[in-house]
């Protein structure tokens, strides 16, 4: 005998299989794009001019990432506001996994440091991983008489404010980083605030300024060809890594910060293309010549994983943001 289907009991089957077959046609977008994820070239948004630092690790880190990932990675420069445009622009994009940013340690002081910002500087990013970490380094021209950081600090109690330091401006890092060791050293020191390119420099090479606070990556080049003396640079107690030529902390056990440059993307980047970055940038890490490179810039290639790199900017924010406020230095 045929059997008769109960007529209700198709109704529910049909709309289940419909329903299924919608909830697989929502996925489907998604999984496809992140599978087939890249299938153009990817734009990695650098909020500096051509030609510096972060440019130059930019396209050093680019070339090579791009072919593992089989696809061009195109450094884009949208210079201005500190980084915050390129940021900006990486916090509003679409997260496709096509638009990536390199965002150096200034993000962290911008944040610390402003009043207000067009985007949040921690949760409207998908975090990465970092490229490379480097200490700051404090600086003399050759013939000065400060021989030695605890004769810098010596001075500084003996005449307060009467010792110099230079920064690329009030709330960067270098600034803050000064003030940081003033506040864990018990003196005052006097803040000569420029506008980035070599004057900072030339003052100190003039005798205009006493101290010169710079990146490892500007600084190694000028230590190379003996341009300048280096009292000191900010990685942890016996951290540093050139030949006689202490750690801050090794005096000042609290005072310890490490510039960094690193790759973020759009929020709500999905989680396989960020692991899949995270992935082939630390295969790129450890390829020799790009290590060499790197090291040659006085920094250290060190990757991270997404929470890593969250936690540093978080924690970076933070103790750039108590300086600020034990110094009383106000948000623009």
């Amino acid at each position: 005998m045929r059997s008769i289907a109960n007529p209700g009991r198709r109704r529910v089957v049909a709309a289940l299989a419909g329903g299924l077959a919608v909830g697989l046609g929502a996925l489907t977008p998604l999984a496809a794009q992140t599978t087939a994820w890249p299938n153009k070239p990817i734009r990695l948004l650098l909020g500096f001019a051509p030609g510096g630092g972060s440019d130059i690790v930019a396209r050093l880190i680019a070339k090579p990432l791009g072919e593992r990932l089989g696809q061009n990675v195109v450094v884009d420069n949208k210079p201005g506001a500190g980084g915050n445009i390129a940021a900006e622009m990486a916090a509003r994009g679409v997260p496709d996994g096509y638009t990536l940013v390199l965002l150096p340690s200034g993000h962290a002081s911008n944040a610390a440091m402003k009043k207000s910002l067009p985007f949040h500087p921690v949760n409207d990013f998908a975090w990465v991983s970092t490229i490379t970490t480097y200490p700051l380094a404090l600086s003399v021209m050759p013939g000065s008489p400060i021989k030695s950081f605890p004769d810098l600090l010596q001075r500084a109690k003996a005449d307060p404010g009467g010792i110099s330091y230079s920064s690329v401006g009030v709330g960067s890092a270098l600034h803050l980083v000064g003030e940081w060791i003033a506040s864990e050293a018990g003196v005052t020191l006097n803040h000569i605030p420029f506008k980035g390119g070599t004057a900072p420099l030339t003052e100190l090479l003039a005798g205009r300024v006493d101290v010169m606070i710079d990146t490892m990556t500007l600084t190694a080049s000028l230590l190379k060809d003996q341009r300048v003396r280096v009292l000191a640079v900010t990685a942890p107690k016996g951290g540093s890594k050139l030949p006689g030529v202490p750690a801050v902390a090794d005096y000042l056990p609290g005072m310890v910060f490490e510039s960094w440059l690193g790759i973020a993307a759009p929020p709500g980047t999905p989680p396989a293309i960020i692991e899949r970055i995270n992935r082939e940038l630390r295969a790129v890490l450890e390829q020799p010549d790009v290590r060499e490179r790197l090291i040659g810039f006085g920094g250290s290639p060190q990757a991270s994983t997404p929470a890593e790199f969250r936690a540093r900017v978080e924690h970076d924010i933070d103790s750039l943001r108590k300086v600020a406020q034990q110094r009383k230095i106000e948000a623009e």
